[in-house]
């Protein structure tokens, strides 16, 4: 990446200003020693700015920098000094957002321990493969999390919010050093097919995904920014990674819930709301607040934008909305901003500075605009390949996200879903995002989600699970009769299947597993 425009672009955003001499070079030292990692970004946050808030929580903790540093460093030398937890090591971290989580991975970078960050969603069992299959050494969990992890095995040791507090509060003085390797954050891919597997994500070399992010979505240093999509998943990792390189105030909740999102948004008057699609969408369904709360940026990701979402939301709390797609294993691949949703409110936007981007067919071979083709990504941040052993697939120093997709003449891509998920009814192919994307429309449903099941006629039929707004009705041929105006015969639901809601894990993502159980 070049210098020029990194340059420029830390101008434009703050965080190249005037500063007290003794501590610019203290930040500048932190990066040099500890590099990008959690524990280096917090470092220098807390050299330049160490009395700002950092982390304000629901519960009322406020911590400064200074006070997030030591206390994560705290937290790393009772680990090593009291559980024996050394460089090499997995430890899981099984949290919601709050202090604690940041200060747990913050200490296991310091200690060049991978840090495997666990779905809140797993069950049991599942808990008890990743824990196999991560071969952790140590489980840091939430409270509400003790009855779900007694059957995991002895050995690996675990720590509740009080016993991580002891550690906390009993650390032993002691000097914290770079350690010879740097530990690793492992994310979790998002299992909605079943165990999910460890990805492990790079650490950044440089300044150049900071300003390729910052560059196409406006947030500047020293902003209030709450992250309400879940911090174990990607999106909210990345989110937590720039907010402590802009030494910013975060403000974190536990669980979401719309209004009192909105509540807090406007009382800690957050400049910048990261979040997920149906989070966005469940603001809409609460009043909004007066005055609104003064947001300047609503940065969404982890699952698709809903048809007619975008423009909605945007009208209500003006144009602020920035729609990043990508993956765990490819971080980004490109961005639309509040111009691109008005102009086609399901773009995934442009390829941000320094993103490659192709679609290519079967043969490898780019696809002409507005044939869909698979997608491939470069930039400075592809996962390092899972923990398993395994890669995805590469082209030409491009790595294959699994989804499909298409470019208009302008340059905006459209992603049309997974590969895997394309239904073929009757010998055609069938995208169930753009079926769900127009009954999103009909303004009885809140959600729509489409599955192909198996037909013994056609192969596969399209069967649409339509949660309706409370109090709502829908006949279900009168549902086929409006797919039918717009779509070709073969993308018209044979099933329409009313439910209360869809079921979504914890980024927001519809698990279509639970969906193909109403068939047995």
């Amino acid at each position: 990446m070049d210098l020029p425009f990194i340059v420029a672009t830390l101008t434009r955003r703050g965080l190249l200003t005037p500063g007290s001499p003794v501590r610019v070079a203290s930040q500048l030292n932190a990066l040099r020693t500890w590099g990008w990692s959690l524990a280096g970004e917090l470092r220098q946050a807390a050299a330049r700015d160490p009395g700002r808030p950092a982390v304000i929580d629901e519960d009322g903790v406020e911590l400064t920098y200074h006070d997030l540093l030591d206390r994560a460093e705290r937290m790393a030398r009772s680990m090593r000094a009291g559980l024996g937890v050394q460089a090499g090591d997995r430890i899981g971290v099984l949290c919601r957002n709050h202090h604690g989580l940041i200060e747990t991975i913050v200490a296991a970078t310091l200690l060049g321990v991978d840090a495997v960050l666990v779905n809140t969603g797993l069950s049991a069992a599942q808990l008890g493969t990743v824990a196999e299959e991560q071969r952790l050494r140590l489980l840091v969990h939430d409270d509400e999390f003790t009855e779900r992890v007694l059957g995991l095995p002895a050995e690996l040791s675990r720590l509740d919010e009080r016993a991580r507090e002891e550690l906390v509060a009993g650390a032993l003085p002691g000097e914290l050093h770079p350690p010879e390797r740097d530990g690793r954050i492992i994310v979790l891919t998002s299992g909605t097919t079943g165990t999910p597997k460890g990805a492990r994500r790079p650490t950044p070399s440089g300044f150049g995904p900071l300003v390729s992010i910052i560059d196409r979505i406006p947030l500047h240093a020293r902003n209030r920014v709450m992250i309400a999509a879940p911090i174990f998943h990607t999106w909210g990792f990345a989110a937590l990674q720039v907010c402590l390189a802009l030494r910013a105030t975060i403000v974190l909740h536990r669980r979401f819930d719309p209004a009192a999102t909105l509540a807090a948004l406007t009382a800690h008057q957050c400049d910048a709301l990261f979040a997920v699609p149906v989070m966005v969408q469940r603001l809409l369904e609460v009043p909004p607040p007066e005055p609104r709360p003064p947001l300047k940026v609503v940065a969404v990701s982890g699952s698709a934008l809903p048809g007619g979402l975008a423009p909605k939301f945007m009208d209500v709390y003006g144009d602020v909305l920035y729609n990043l797609y990508g993956s765990t294993e490819v971080s980004w691949a490109s961005i639309a901003g509040p111009q691109d949703l008005r102009q086609a409110p399901t773009a995934a936007g442009r390829p941000p500075h320094g993103t490659r981007l192709a679609l290519l067919d079967d043969d490898g071979q780019p696809v002409p605009d507005g044939r869909v083709g698979r997608i491939f990504v470069g930039n400075e941040m592809l996962f390092e390949g899972y923990t398993s052993g395994a890669n995805r697939e590469t082209h030409d120093g491009l790595l294959d996200t699994g989804d499909l997709g298409r470019l208009n003449a302008d340059g905006l891509l459209f992603v049309d879903g997974r590969a895997d998920d394309m239904i073929v009814s009757g010998g055609e192919n069938v995208f169930p995002s753009e079926v769900e994307d127009l009954l999103a429309q009909l303004p009885q449903v809140r959600e729509a989600a489409v599955i192909g099941v198996p037909d013994p006629e056609y192969g596969q039929r399209l069967s649409a699970f339509l949660a309706l707004h409370p109090g709502e009705t829908l006949d279900p041929e009168a549902v086929r009769e409006y797919v039918r105006h717009f779509l070709a015969r073969f993308s018209v639901p044979r099933d329409v299947i009313f439910v209360k809601y869809l079921p979504r894990n914890a980024t927001g993502k519809v698990l279509t597993r639970e969906l193909r159980r109403y068939y047995g």
